[in-house]
């Protein structure tokens, strides 16, 4: 159920019948018609802006069809009150009624209230995290994974087929740096001393990584040349650091559905087809780039190179695809690994960056633009840094990643759950400050404390509610008379539960999993306040004392909150607690 979608429908309902008397113009485009919640409460509960957006294509003033429009809306029975305001916007006050059916629906529904068909089952690629398999993932990982995940779970939730999907990166020259690293702990294995010269990685991690391939290799590599230890050594770092991010995402509560490699896509053709398939269309052609302005890229060169056309297609500058020597540029492979996802048949693809990957935006969504033939658009999230404090300053680096703090270092900390709540209290291109100190205290300035302290406090009401012998079953509470929620404070949580079937669409519809945090402090608040008044006014209390007919009433209230929190927590990844310690 979709209040906001449905007096919507009551709204384009009257604008038809303005239609069908004459009053309107026939023809007419009401997909910019919205009902919304008003900038000031004090308005109302809904208003809409159907006068201002048709005004100008009926040629006639705003404020005439919106008369017309809150004369013919005043007549529906769910509304107490149309009123025009301004130049042509129209306020909405809703029956009291109508409310207390949201939190009976809300409990009937109980999980799945807000699930929404918007997607209607299209298959979605949520590609996030793919951090170079060359040690432990760091806080800025920490971010990404979270998001993605949250995301996916968004837009499952928002009626689309979600695959989780993790590239690995192992096809570049980070991979041999990996296995030149994890030699040298292989000697220290061996009672060598490691010469962890400046390129190398220095962290601890992979000293367990040298002493699984001294048990499988014994001395026998030690003193051969890199030809001869390279590929084996790259293979088993490789798949031990993969072992170890697994093992990290699982700390946080993310589950991969499928691990894409680089590697696998080198020498089976892949990449080849994928240039070919562009060069079909006449997007591939050899020449020199002009040498740019202020920084210099990387995949730059001042000759001849083979270019992707990625200008007809949106993007600055066309790419270098292959360069002057033969070989493949970063850009090649990603180009035949996004070619792989529009084949295996979805019918959109989101990629999570980090911020330093800003650059790469424009040309990949150009090569899936021109690979799906437009069809399958391509969104990417790039997701801003970090930084973390403790005790006032900044939070020191992690000796064992040897140069940044890892995703463990964060959850062993401050727990999985407050981890993934705060990352996503800010929109992902914006930056996030974690402080230790202020994620782990309990006050309303925490949100993850403030959102879980109200689903602690419902659920202590259903017990106290039980050890008074009244029934608080989903059911019972949901076939109760709610006529006597009428307070503006029960009917303000009332109107927050009505919000969420709309604001899960509005976050899958921008791909903006916070939208869900935000939305779930808000309510929290209206319910901290509820709450609050009830210490100053008894008849506010959820439980009544010898009235079990108002209690149940109210707890129906208070568990309704309870399901639209417990489900914008999982979305999010979170357990809801049952109780505060």
């Amino acid at each position: 159920m979709n209040l906001f979608a449905d007096i919507r429908s009551a709204v384009i309902e009257a604008l038809d019948a303005m239609v069908a008397a004459g009053a309107l113009p026939a023809g007419l485009d009401m997909t910019a018609v919205a009902v919304e919640p008003p900038r000031d409460a004090a308005h109302g509960d809904m208003a809409t802006n159907a006068a201002m957006v048709l005004a100008k294509p009926a040629a006639l003033a705003p404020r005439a069809i919106a008369e017309d429009l809150a004369a013919r809306l005043a007549a529906d029975p769910r509304l107490t009150h149309a009123e025009v305001a301004g130049p042509g916007f129209i306020n909405l006050r809703l029956a009291p009624s109508v409310w207390q059916a949201v939190v009976q629906t809300a409990l009937r529904a109980g999980a799945d209230f807000g699930r929404s068909t918007l997607g209607q089952g299209q298959r979605v690629n949520v590609e996030f995290v793919s951090a170079n398999p060359t040690g432990p993932m760091h806080v800025g990982h920490t971010r990404g994974a979270v998001f993605g995940d949250a995301l996916a779970a968004l837009l499952a939730f928002s009626g689309h087929d979600v695959t989780r999907e993790y590239y690995i990166n192992d096809g570049g020259a980070q991979v041999d740096v990996l296995a030149r690293s994890a030699y040298e702990r292989y000697r220290e294995a061996n009672g060598l001393e490691p010469e962890i010269r400046e390129g190398l990685y220095p962290g601890d991690y992979l000293i367990p990584v040298g002493e699984a391939l001294k048990a499988k290799y014994g001395a026998s590599l030690l003193d051969q040349p890199e030809s001869v230890w390279l590929e084996d050594i790259r293979s088993f770092a490789t798949e031990a650091m993969m072992a170890m991010i697994r093992d990290d995402l699982a700390l946080l509560g993310v589950k991969m559905d499928v691990f894409s490699s680089e590697k696998a896509l080198y020498g089976t053709g892949q990449i080849e087809a994928a240039i070919e398939t562009l060069r079909g269309m006449g997007l591939i052609y050899d020449g020199v780039l002009e040498p740019p302005k202020g920084k210099t890229p990387e995949d730059w060169e001042p000759r001849e190179q083979t270019l992707f056309r990625s200008t007809a297609h949106g993007d600055d500058v066309d790419r270098p695809v292959k360069k002057s020597d033969g070989s493949w540029t970063y850009f090649a492979p990603d180009i035949a690994y996004h070619y792989n996802k529009v084949q295996r048949g979805f019918d959109a693809l989101i990629d999570v960056f980090g911020a330093d990957h800003g650059g790469y935006v424009k040309r990949m969504k150009a090569a899936v633009s021109a690979l799906s033939g437009g069809r399958v658009p391509l969104d990417i999230k790039l997701i801003q840094l970090v930084k973390l404090w403790k005790n006032g300053a900044p939070f020191k680096m992690s000796k064992r990643a040897g140069t940044f703090v890892t995703l463990r270092d964060v959850v062993e900390q401050a727990g999985a759950d407050v981890t993934r709540f705060v990352m996503l209290t800010r929109k992902n291109d914006a930056a996030l400050d974690f402080d230790f100190d202020k994620v782990l205290d309990q006050s309303k300035d925490n949100p993850v404390f403030y959102v879980q302290y109200a689903h602690a406090r419902i659920s202590s009401v259903l017990r106290k509610a039980v050890e008074a012998g009244v029934a608080v079953d989903d059911a019972t509470l949901a076939g109760q008379d709610l006529t006597g929620l009428t307070h503006p404070a029960e009917l303000q949580l009332a109107r927050k539960i009505a919000e969420w079937p709309r604001l899960v669409e509005i976050a899958a519809k921008s791909n903006e999993p916070h939208r869900v945090a935000f939305y779930l402090y808000e309510l929290a608040s209206d319910l901290h306040s509820l709450w609050n008044r009830g210490n100053d006014d008894s008849t506010l209390r959820f439980v009544q004392e010898g009235d079990a007919t108002t209690t149940q009433a109210k707890i129906a209230l208070a568990r309704a909150t309870g399901v639209v929190i417990s489900a914008g927590l999982a979305i999010l990844g979170v357990t809801p607690v049952e109780e505060m310690r």
